[in-house]
């Protein structure tokens, strides 16, 4: 049965709406409440729907709602969410239930986005509070069943395990849904555009982009000092300590209260830590100890549901808010406390232990345990987020649950998973659907596996050392502590080129950590994928699964940081990988070795290097590798330096690094220019408000420049 919709509805330059059914209640979007960037949206090119009406179907199925989109034979579909096991989706189910630690391929994360993304440059998203199932091209109408696609196993080395489908089917909830239409007409364009219409990108305070260290979780804040003491005397940057969960009076649940025994004067401790040159932050869950002076003004407010016998606040309530934030702002932003690690607001499943507020548990909003559950994340990236923004400070943190329209709060997903190479392709696939993702370091079989880890988490949206289970050190391998500094202080010294990076997130939507497909059209990646085809099709793994694995390479273990780098991580027992090259002229940024894009190059790379890439004519602006982010009004020396010999330009974005204030204009974006002169000299520019940036005392350049 058909089911009657609404019609299309532009709701911003190049975005429009489908209601279908009778969408009731609250949705990611309706509680994120954020504006659409509607003057950067008109800056986009202007496209009209890629689909005609009558090629969208939805019917009613009874339970549900199914709606279906059509596809073509060849295009590649990205994003759902934080998927940390494939990056193109089409051809998988994806069951889009915020969960921990997924560690088989169903869709389950901790941030599963109902967004995807076509690489034929459109994106479709389901704003809704439920789970959804996308079938990315996974599933295959009888009427559409081509007979050439039917084969015998035994015979055809063509048989394959999923056919191509032409469609996407979509499971909706009963009541229905607003579906929304993102063109493009590039991947990229799609992204920003899905991006700035949920607010845009967030903009970290600079301390944030610095090295991050949390303690074990029973440090008393003697420890704590002593511990952050040693990063100065090892002469390691270091701008954040994190707190585990000791801090609190009582935690699984949790109080909220500092522990009287290990933090007895816990403003003295937050202020001498701030005097050192460190931020605090501090982990929680959302779960609310009866030891907790919240406790009875929140019960009345909670679910039906206990979880570690601590309440599930129904935080889509303003008595909630107001009771957590009041709380919050007393006992810790007002001593100095500068964000929160966000822990466990996703629940489990997929682990040897299950623990969760069940899907049917009843909450005082109307919300059931299935929205909480899909929403609870979100609902705390917004309460914190406010709370600072009221004292007219940013702040950066970790999540571990989120989910539609979280491009524009200030936080960085992780997992207690620890597998390197799913850690790496965590990075790319973040980038598809407005979210950042840090693959935090904690343990390492041996100094090999530690180098790798550090080297790859120092060129992530986050660099965190996690110490809060086994006390490791970025000096915990002596052997390789000069390396682990050495990329500790590279971090520091590419602060200016990250800011600048996430500067273009806020106001552009585009992601300063992107995925190839960013980069490169669909026909450079095929060209590089048909060559890896040929080789992954001489032999059949048939050990892994009852079809075997023929898999294309999806190059997703490299990825861009901002326009000029490209990062391409080894991981234990890698001394050599394939790359996967842009067109153009690219340097090794730390052995100045040349090499032609367009193609896949093979390096070869000891443990002291991370393949880096900078592309020729980039300009990239540096500062001194210091201790920590200098405070404001402190000045520090500008480098801009220019890679290899052709001219170039770029950007250099700056502001106070803490406060709001750039949303009224007190912020700068100045352009960096490099020309060639008659005599082969190079010169070089940098125009904007003033002659420079106040953060810098001085101005120098380099040109010509193959490395660092």
């Amino acid at each position: 049965m058909s089911v009657q919709t609404s019609n299309w509805q532009q709701t911003a330059p190049g975005v429009w709406r489908l209601t279908i059914g009778n969408p009731q209640g609250i949705t990611p979007l309706s509680l994120m409440g954020v504006l659409p960037k509607d003057e950067a949206l008109q800056q986009l090119p202007q496209v009209n729907p890629p689909f005609t009406r009558e090629s969208i179907e939805i019917e009613d199925l009874g339970d549900y709602l199914l709606l279906s989109i059509p596809l073509n034979r060849t295009e590649k579909l990205y994003g759902t969410g934080l998927q940390l096991l494939r990056m193109n989706q089409r051809g998988r189910n994806r069951y889009l239930r915020v969960n921990s630690d997924p560690k088989q391929d169903t869709g389950e994360t901790h941030a599963p986005v109902p967004f995807y993304i076509s690489d034929l440059g459109y994106g479709v998203l389901v704003d809704t509070s439920r789970i959804v199932t996308m079938y990315c091209g996974s599933t295959m109408r009888q009427e559409e069943t081509r007979s050439e696609d039917i084969r015998d196993r035994n015979t055809d080395k063509g048989w394959k395990a999923t056919l191509v489908a032409s469609r996407v089917e979509i499971k909706l909830p009963r009541e229905g849904a607003h579906v929304y239409l993102f063109g493009g007409p590039t991947l990229s364009d799609v992204v920003a555009r899905y991006n700035l219409f949920c607010g845009g990108g967030t903009l970290p305070p600079k301390w944030g982009l610095g090295f991050w260290h949390r303690v074990p979780t029973l440090y008393t804040d003697e420890q704590v000092l002593e511990e952050a003491e040693q990063f100065r005397q090892h002469d390691m940057p270091c701008d954040v300590i994190g707190l585990e969960p000791g801090w609190h009076s009582h935690s699984y649940p949790v109080s909220y209260e500092w522990e009287k025994i290990r933090f007895p004067e816990p403003e003295q401790f937050v202020k001498e830590l701030d005097r050192k040159g460190f931020r605090v932050n501090l982990w929680e869950h959302p779960f609310v100890s009866p030891k907790s002076e919240l406790y009875e003004e929140l019960k009345p407010l909670s679910g039906s549901h206990s979880v570690w016998g601590g309440l599930a606040p129904d935080y889509s309530l303003p008595e909630a808010v107001s009771l957590y934030k009041k709380q919050h702002e007393e006992q810790h932003v007002n001593i100095g406390v500068a964000g929160y690690k966000l822990d466990e607001c996703d629940g489990s499943d997929l682990t040897n232990n299950s623990w969760m507020f069940p899907g049917h548990a009843q909450f005082p909003s109307g919300l059931d345990g299935e929205q909480m559950r899909q929403m609870y994340g979100l609902m705390f990236q917004k309460m914190t987020t406010e709370l600072f923004r009221s004292k007219n400070r940013r702040t950066y943190g970790l999540v571990r649950a989120s989910n539609t329209a979280a491009s524009s709060m200030p936080y960085v997903l992780y997992s207690d998973l620890y597998d390197h190479k799913q850690f790496i392709r965590g990075v790319c696939n973040a980038s598809f659907s407005g979210l950042l993702w840090t693959p935090e370091v904690r343990r390492a079989r041996n100094a090999e596996d530690w180098v790798r880890r550090m080297q790859t988490v120092i060129f992530s949206p986050l660099a965190m050392l996690n110490a809060w289970g086994d006390g490791t050190k970025p000096w915990s391998f002596p052997e390789v502590e000069d390396t682990v500094r050495h990329y500790i202080k590279l971090r520091m010294r590419l602060l200016p080129y990250l800011y600048t990076a996430f500067a273009a997130y806020r106001e552009k939507g585009i992601p300063p950590f992107r995925a190839m497909p960013f980069v490169m059209s669909p026909a450079e990646i095929a060209e590089a994928e048909a060559i890896q085809a040929e080789a992954a099709e001489q032999t059949l793994n048939t050990t892994d699964g009852a079809y075997g694995k023929r898999k294309v390479r999806e190059w997703d273990d490299q990825y861009m940081v901002g326009d000029a780098l490209l990062v391409a991580p080894l991981v234990e027992g890698e001394t050599e990988r394939e790359v996967l090259l842009p067109s153009g002229t690219w340097y090794g940024l730390e052995t100045g070795e040349r090499y032609e894009g367009g193609c896949i190059i093979r390096i070869q790379c000891g443990l002291e290097r991370i393949p880096v890439f900078v592309r020729n004519g980039s300009i990239i602006p540096m500062m001194p590798a210091l201790s920590h982010v200098p405070p404001l009004g402190t000045q520090v020396p500008l480098e801009l330096i220019h890679f290899g010999d052709a001219v170039g330009e770029g950007n250099l974005y700056d502001d106070d690094g803490e406060s709001f204030d750039y949303e009224v204009g007190v912020c700068g974006l100045w352009k960096t220019t490099v020309i060639q002169q008659t005599d082969g000299s190079y010169k070089g520019h940098l125009t904007g408000p003033t002659d420079k940036p106040q953060a810098y005392s001085t101005v120098t350049w380099r040109f010509a420049q193959i490395r660092l």
